[in-house]
């Protein structure tokens, strides 16, 4: 059975660089920008990783932290969603040379992504 730890969690911001310089000067964090998907991403100290969600993507939210949970396979973790009445919001999209990606709704509306990354593929 798949350990669906936290893989990443996503911060919506209207203003990426801003928010990372508010993350890095407060708490400390690694701030890195990965320009083939032009999105900024940060590293705790701790482990925990995660990016900041700008209006042009398609997680963004105001007011919605997203949080991913890594999964060894996407369709099925979907199936088992929807088999317990949750529902697929974005289906697995593949980000080049990174991993795949989906988002689902609980049955009470709140949204989680799904992350496979391309190293364990």
């Amino acid at each position: 059975m798949t350990i669906h730890t936290i893989a990443h969690i996503e911060i919506p911001t209207i203003n990426p660089d801003a928010a990372s310089q508010f993350y890095h000067d407060v708490f400390g964090w690694q701030i890195a920008v990965n320009q083939e998907h032009n999105y900024v991403t940060f590293q705790s100290e701790n482990g925990l990783r995660g990016g900041f969600a700008g209006p042009s993507e398609p997680t963004y939210k105001p007011d919605r932290l997203l949080v991913y949970l890594a999964t060894d396979n996407i369709d099925a973790t979907l199936a088992t969603v929807e088999a317990h009445g949750g529902k697929t919001i974005l289906g697995k999209t593949e980000i080049p040379h990174v991993g795949t990606w989906a988002v689902f709704a609980d049955p009470f509306g709140n949204h989680f992504g799904l992350f496979v990354s391309k190293r364990d593929q």
